[in-house]
């Protein structure tokens, strides 16, 4: 009998959020909208720039596979949390975070010195995130990260694609695959970012493996990896990538394949002004609902609704109350 709903896997990030201007972003050399790996002075470069720029937002811990994972535990779900953070004060509030959440993690302990992951997520007007991130510690996850127990025990696990940047982090990765496999339980993964796709495919491949059980990606990361430019070719090709999988397509909505049926999940029309964790809060929410008796069909449209939600407002999560009652809405 598997007690957990959902076990994640992914880099630990403290998120500061910024607003910023296209002109910014070009004056400082920030290719928009994709996720780029910084060292920690560049990240301290880019913050002395922008201090003025802070928007109103708590911190809050992220990385793309936790903000799924709280979403998950938010809506009522069962989780945990892989993941890797410092004896620092970023560490402490990060693992402090999940827990509030009601996400077990493998924090307990001696906590490692050195510095905890920070991600500055950058806001331009037209909602679009753009991330420069210093994975710190978290670049340093590894197999004696995961928890065996945790894997056998869950319905799901779930990986995320950023995990394909560091080669211990890899291997992190294909190792909870397997062990998953052997204990039965099934596999979900997420392509996280259209030049993770274009640079990291051969590595992303090795973390899939032969077959993933579900597959969550964006329309730029679904044509990017099937090498199509027509949704129709694409789902036809993933079909060979994985037996489920959703493709989220922003504001016209999603599509989900349950492995006979193909859906079209209608959009939530909203007035967007963050983007960050759109794509996080669509998995979260669509793993709860595959896990707690929903088809693939009732979990899309929550999904949808989910990230819709979350785009309306700063930072990439929701306060628990209005995860339930998003349900509610379903």
């Amino acid at each position: 009998m598997k007690t957990l709903d959902v076990y994640g896997i992914g880099a630990a990030l403290v998120d500061t959020e910024i607003e910023i201007s296209d002109a910014e972003l070009t004056t400082l050399g920030i290719e928009k909208g994709v996720m780029t790996l910084v060292d920690e002075a560049r990240q301290l470069e880019l913050l002395k720039h922008l201090d003025n720029h802070l928007v109103m937002a708590k911190r809050a811990s992220g990385g793309s596979a936790a903000n799924t994972i709280m979403a998950v535990a938010s809506f009522g779900g069962k989780a945990f949390q892989s993941c890797k953070v410092a004896n620092d004060d970023n560490g402490h509030f990060y693992l402090n975070d999940l827990s509030s959440a009601g996400v077990s993690h493998n924090g307990a302990g001696q906590l490692p010195e050195g510095i905890t992951g920070k991600c500055l997520v950058l806001i331009t007007p037209d909602a679009e995130r753009t991330m420069n991130t210093y994975l710190g510690i978290s670049e340093t996850i590894c197999r004696k990260n995961i928890n065996p127990d945790a894997i056998s025990n869950a319905k799901y696990t779930y990986t995320e694609g950023y995990l394909v940047t560091s080669p211990t982090g890899k291997e992190a990765a294909i190792e909870c695959r397997k062990q998953a496999k052997q204990a039965g339980t099934k596999t979900a993964f997420s392509l996280s970012d259209p030049g993770m796709v274009e640079f990291f495919r051969d590595g992303l491949q090795e973390m899939i493996g032969e077959r993933a059980d579900l597959l969550f990606c964006n329309k730029d990361e679904a044509f990017g990896w099937t090498d199509t430019t027509t949704l129709d070719a694409a789902i036809e090709s993933l079909k060979q990538t994985a037996s489920t999988f959703a493709i989220t397509l922003g504001a016209e909505g999603a599509l989900v394949f349950d492995g006979e049926k193909t859906y079209r999940i209608a959009p939530t029309a909203v007035t967007a002004v963050d983007t960050n964790g759109a794509g996080d809060m669509f998995a979260g929410a669509f793993l709860y609902g595959i896990t707690n008796g929903m088809d693939y069909q009732q979990a899309g449209r929550l999904a949808s609704l989910a990230s819709a939600t979350v785009v309306t407002q700063y930072g990439p999560r929701l306060p628990v109350q209005e995860h339930r009652s998003l349900l509610t809405q379903i």
